[in-house]
């Protein structure tokens, strides 16, 4: 067994996927002819987004959906970059907004955190210097 992907129940699947390559230089893998799921070119593991319409159709005893307007929930997608201050401000200038400024742990890795123009939580980091 292998993890394959990670789905999101969004309000729109296509402004969703066009926001993640305008901020993050992602590419669209396939969006349906419904708009209704789509997945991203992200490396190893898919990024998809399913529509709240079809969430409600797959889940018989519901689900809560995002708000952007509340606390994001208790998880996040991780992104590694080279360059986080530009990669950081390139998702802003795209839609994002800031949860936590750029911040350097004790251990010398860069940390900050946005939020999509759904409410997810999304971090921006560093790799991680194992030596």
């Amino acid at each position: 067994m292998k993890y394959g992907y990670t789905i999101f129940y969004v309000d729109n699947v296509k402004e969703t996927i066009a926001f993640y390559e305008k901020a993050f230089g992602f590419h669209k893998k396939f969006v349906t002819p419904e708009n209704d799921y789509g997945e991203l070119l992200s490396g190893e593991t898919t990024i998809s987004f399913a529509s709240i319409a079809l969430g409600n159709s797959n889940f018989s005893k519901g689900y809560n959906p995002m708000v952007k307007s509340d606390k994001p929930a208790g998880m996040e997608m991780a992104f590694v970059s080279e360059n986080i201050e530009e990669d950081f401000k390139r998702a802003l200038d795209a839609g994002a907004t800031e949860f936590e400024a750029i911040k350097e742990k004790p251990w010398g890795q860069k940390v900050g955190y946005l939020r999509d123009i759904n409410g997810i939580l999304i971090e921006i980091c560093t790799p991680i210097d194992n030596n």
